[in-house]
């Protein structure tokens, strides 16, 4: 074990009465230490530079401990963390992963190794406030917790700051027929008034083909992309006439499906703000789509992802509320 020097080191200043000071060679912050007798104050020097040692001294018996059962367990960083992590779940998970955690804010702990990782090192990430930026340390910081690459949280539960994320609502009827009646391609058009009928996720509606529908039982069914589960729903009358406008094979909405979900964002967030509709986003059709079945039990099953239900169409629902 290679030799460790000492932090602390003693001066005097004859201006100030011959009292002596502690040099802090790290920092180079001078504190006075309120005596003129050396050796007192050679005593406390002493004092601080074993109270110094002492816990470098403990973090090399740990090294030496822990590499014995894992020879990575020292080297890993928090790059290594998020490198794992951006290759679990489904593909739609893999890309959020990858955008957040390219993140500057994290730049602070990338290559901070995880066993030298204080509460301090993340502090500096939360002080960001930024909702994601907390909520992506957390979820990195309780993987390497589950994998075995921490002896202990970096953060007690009760550190970590309570999420505020932003107050998120659904769509209403009067903002989407104001885009409607602005949005002059065709095939987005159908695409939103698709979006209000199933309040389907955005990617799921825009991923939907011709082999989604079944006529016979007019069903329309698919499988969500977030959680792989099934999702069945009566086919309406107001459905049936956007479904007969869109091809009869192939995708239902052929270059919307081939572009991202981003784009497809950042096209609808454009027309809301031309026709200055704030606090919406794409997935408001979702939000608004469950606020309008609220009292729908099927809606709710469905929606708390339990048994396979075949949900009534919007249009039946507000039919029988309408009686």
């Amino acid at each position: 074990m290679k030799n460790m020097k000492d932090r602390y080191r003693l001066i005097q200043r004859s201006i100030r009465g011959d009292v002596f000071y502690c040099v802090d060679k790290t920092t180079g912050k001078r504190t006075s230490l309120q005596t003129t007798d050396e050796a007192e104050a050679r005593q406390l020097i002493a004092a601080k530079n074993q109270s110094h040692h002492q816990p470098a001294l403990n973090m090399q018996m740990a090294k030496a401990y822990l590499t014995a059962c894992d020879p990575a367990w020292t080297a890993r960083t928090w790059q290594d963390v998020m490198n794992r992590i951006q290759i679990q779940g489904k593909d739609s998970s893999k890309n959020r992963y990858q955008r957040a955690l390219k993140s500057s804010v994290f730049d602070n702990i990338r290559d901070k190794k995880l066993i030298e990782t204080t509460a301090d090192d993340f502090l500096t990430v939360i002080y960001d406030k930024r909702v994601s930026s907390t909520h992506y340390l957390r979820r990195i910081h309780n993987f390497a917790v589950n994998l075995g690459w921490l002896a202990k949280p970096v953060l007690a539960p009760c550190c970590w700051p309570k999420p505020h994320p932003k107050s998120r609502r659904g769509i209403t009827l009067a903002e989407h027929q104001s885009i409607l009646s602005e949005e002059k391609n065709p095939e987005r058009n159908l695409y939103y008034q698709l979006l209000w009928e199933v309040g389907a996720a955005q990617s799921d509606a825009a991923a939907l083909t011709h082999d989604n529908l079944d006529w016979p039982t007019r069903t329309l069914t698919y499988f969500r992309m977030k959680t792989g589960e099934q999702a069945q729903m009566a086919i309406s009358k107001r459905l049936e006439v956007i479904l007969n406008q869109l091809p009869t094979e192939g995708p239902l909405f052929p270059t919307i499906a081939i572009t991202n979900s981003r784009a497809r964002s950042a096209e609808f967030c454009r027309r809301c703000r031309l026709l200055k509709i704030k606090g919406v986003s794409l997935h408001s059709y979702r939000y608004a789509w469950a606020e309008l079945g609220h009292n729908s039990k099927a809606v709710h099953r469905a929606y708390a992802k339990q048994a396979l239900v075949k949900i009534p169409s919007l249009q039946e629902y507000e039919e029988k509320k309408a009686l």
